[in-house]
């Protein structure tokens, strides 16, 4: 797969290979210098089903609705389609803090759906973490079939789909 696009850049004009992308910090264990960056990967995680790597990425304190089976099984369910980067807002390396917005789009069970969401992140001792979903938008975050109240949350927080964007539907 190293030669292959990486698969959070599968809809960027800048379609640069996994190995130039997302593989250091997915396999070689360097940390992303950006928000972007750490949203990438953890994306590229998800389509790679890297459980590991999206639990180990989020803020510490934020992981104990973690739930490691429903993350798999979605992971490992879907069909990922292709990630856009909409905006950011601070989130380099010289900040504490950032927020990306992104869409990102995926298939289950025949189902398309497409996730948008404003994500916040946090750099703990010079590490940057997905911190929360930030500032919801008021029109749908998953547009076409809503997943069940016990599914895990299409946002990727690990937490059940009633526990996380369900609860503000």
């Amino acid at each position: 797969m190293t030669d292959a696009i990486c698969p959070c850049r599968v809809t960027d004009a800048d379609k640069r290979a996994y190995a130039d992308c997302c593989k250091p910090y997915l396999e070689d264990g360097k940390s992303p210098p950006t928000a972007e960056a750490l949203m990438r990967s953890r994306y590229t995680a998800f389509t790679r089903a890297d459980i590991d790597y999206l639990e180990e990425t989020l803020a510490p304190g934020t992981r104990d609705d973690f739930d490691r089976k429903a993350i798999t099984h979605w992971s490992k369910q879907s069909q990922w389609l292709g990630l856009e980067v909409l905006s950011t807002e601070a989130g380099g390396e010289s900040d504490d803090s950032g927020f990306v917005e992104f869409v990102a789009s995926f298939t289950i069970e025949g189902q398309r759906y497409d996730h948008r969401e404003r994500s916040l992140f946090k750099k703990v001792d010079g590490r940057w973490y997905f911190q929360e979903e930030a500032n919801r938008k008021n029109e749908p975050i998953v547009k076409g079939k809503q997943p069940g109240r016990n599914d895990p949350c299409p946002c990727g927080s690990g937490k059940k789909y009633k526990k996380c964007c369900g609860a503000a539907a």
